[in-house]
C-alpha cells in the first residue's frame, strides 16, 4: 500500500492518492460499509452500477463472519476475495460493528474486546483477532480498540488507551501477523480528552504501521468540542501515511473530518438511511452534467433527504432527483419505490441505497474537486450554512 498527499486546501482538507495492489482511490474517500463483505442489500453485479473505482472501497468488521463459516474454511478458500469473487475490490477490515450494534465499552477487560455479535456476547482476544485477520487477508486492517465513549471517568480512558496500545503491539507482534498480507492500521483512542488522544495518537505513530484508525467517534462528544480532539490527533501523525475515522456519518461530520486531515470514512450512515426509507437529494440542482462525468452541482444545495414512504409520493412519476445518473433513478420513480416500501419488498432498499450510494460517493467527489481548487473552507461554509437554513426552515414551517 502507498499513500501520497496530492493537494492542501484553506480549511485543512487534503487530497491524496491512496494506491492498494492495482487499485488507485483518490482521497478523501468513502468506504461503502458491508455486512460479511458485501453491501447490505447491494448484490455484487449491481456494485459495478455504481461510480469506479470509487466503489471498489469496501470496509467490513470482521465479527460478522463469526455466526457463519469458519475461519480455517475462509482461509482454505483464499481469504474473503477469492470467498466473495471480488478479487478487483479492496477490503478494510475494522473490529467494529457500527451496523448491529457498537462494542460494548464498559465490559472490556485487559485481556480483550467485548463485542455483542450475531452469535451473542463474545470477547475478543488480539490473538483470536489475528486469527481471523490472516484467514480472510483483507487489504487492510485495523487494530483492536477499547473505545469509550465521552461521559467515561478520567481513569476509565486512561485505561482504555493503554489497553489499546497493549493490543496494537499484540497485533503485530502475532505469529499470525506475517500471513494477514494487508496493511495495518493502528487504532488511537482517547475519549473527550485532548491529553489522552494526543498520548495514543503520539505511541501509536511510534510503531511499525502503514497507517491510523481513528476511534472513538459518535459516542457523545458534541460537535463544538470534536475539531479540537481531531486536530489534537492528526497533529501529532506523519503526513504520508492515511487516516481513516469510524463514527462520522453525518455530511457536516465528515467535513469536520476532512477538514482535520482524516482520508478514510465509513458509510453505515448510508445503511440506516436507507433502511428508514430515506433518499439524499442534495439541493434542487442535484447531480448535473458535466463533460462526460456527472457529479453534485456546485450549489451543494440544500443537503437534506426525502422519505419515500411518506404519502405525498404516491402518484409521483418524477425520479428520486432530477438529472442523477444512478440506475435507480434511470430506471424507476419515486412512485414506484413508495409502493415496494408500502408493500414491504426486498427491493426497495435495494434500489435505494443504489441511489444513496451513489449520491454520497459524488458527495465525496464534489469535497476533493474543492480541495483541489483550494476552495475546501468555502464549500464546506456553504454547505453547512445552506443545510442549516434549510432545516430550520423546514421545522419552523411544520
Amino acid at each position: 500500500m502507498n499513500f501520497s498527499v496530492k493537494a492542501l486546501s484553506n480549511g485543512g482538507g487534503r487530497a491524496g492518492l491512496l494506491q492498494v495492489g492495482s487499485c488507485s482511490f483518490e482521497t478523501p474517500a468513502l468506504l461503502i460499509t458491508t455486512r460479511k463483505g458485501l453491501p447490505t442489500f447491494i448484490s455484487p453485479d449491481m456494485l459495478s452500477s455504481l461510480p469506479t473505482p470509487d466503489c471498489r472501497l469496501l470496509q467490513f468488521s470482521p465479527l460478522h463472519l463469526l455466526e457463519s463459516i469458519s475461519m480455517k474454511t475462509i482461509s482454505e478458500i483464499g481469504g474473503l476475495h477469492q470467498m466473495l469473487g471480488l478479487q478487483e475490490h479492496v477490503f478494510a477490515a475494522v473490529p467494529r460493528d457500527g451496523i448491529i450494534s457498537l462494542p460494548d465499552y464498559q465490559s472490556a477487560n485487559k485481556t480483550g474486546a467485548s463485542f455483542e455479535t450475531p452469535c451473542g456476547r463474545l470477547l475478543i482476544k488480539p490473538v483470536q483477532y489475528m486469527e481471523m485477520i490472516s484467514s480472510m487477508k483483507p487489504n487492510m486492517w485495523s487494530t483492536l480498540a477499547d473505545e469509550v465513549p465521552a461521559w467515561v471517568s478520567e481513569k476509565r480512558n486512561k485505561t482504555s488507551v493503554d489497553r489499546t496500545l497493549r493490543w496494537l503491539d499484540d497485533c503485530i507482534k502475532s505469529p499470525f501477523a506475517k500471513n494477514t498480507g494487508g496493511a495495518v492500521f493502528g487504532s488511537i483512542v482517547g475519549g473527550s480528552r485532548i491529553d489522552e488522544r494526543k498520548r495514543c495518537a503520539l505511541e501509536v505513530a511510534k510503531r511499525d504501521v502503514s497507517g491510523f484508525c481513528i476511534g472513538g467517534f459518535g459516542l457523545g462528544e458534541s460537535m463544538d468540542e470534536r475539531p479540537a480532539l481531531l486536530n489534537a490527533i492528526t497533529e501529532c501523525l506523519p503526513e504520508d501515511k492515511p487516516r481513516q475515522i469510524c463514527g462520522l456519518g453525518l455530511p457536516e461530520e465528515v467535513l469536520q473530518g476532512v477538514a482535520a486531515g482524516i482520508d478514510l470514512f465509513d458509510s453505515s450512515y448510508i445503511y440506516h438511511l436507507t433502511l428508514g426509507g430515506f433518499a439524499l437529494t442534495f439541493g434542487s440542482e442535484g447531480i448535473a452534467k458535466h463533460g462526460s462525468e456527472d457529479r453534485l452541482t456546485d450549489s451543494c444545495g440544500d443537503g437534506t433527504k426525502i422519505n419515500l414512504k411518506a404519502t405525498i409520493y404516491r402518484k409521483d412519476a418524477s425520479p428520486i432527483l432530477e438529472g442523477c445518473k444512478c440506475y435507480t433513478c434511470q430506471k424507476h420513480t419515486k412512485a414506484y419505490l413508495n409502493h415496494l416500501f408500502n408493500t414491504h419488498e426486498m427491493l426497495a432498499h435495494i434500489l435505494l441505497e443504489i441511489h444513496n450510494a451513489h449520491h454520497y460517493l459524488g458527495f465525496f467527489r464534489m469535497i476533493r474537486e474543492a480541495i483541489n481548487r483550494g476552495k475546501f473552507n468555502e464549500f464546506r461554509q456553504k454547505f453547512v450554512a445552506t443545510r442549516r437554513d434549510y432545516i430550520i426552515g423546514a421545522a419552523s414551517s411544520a
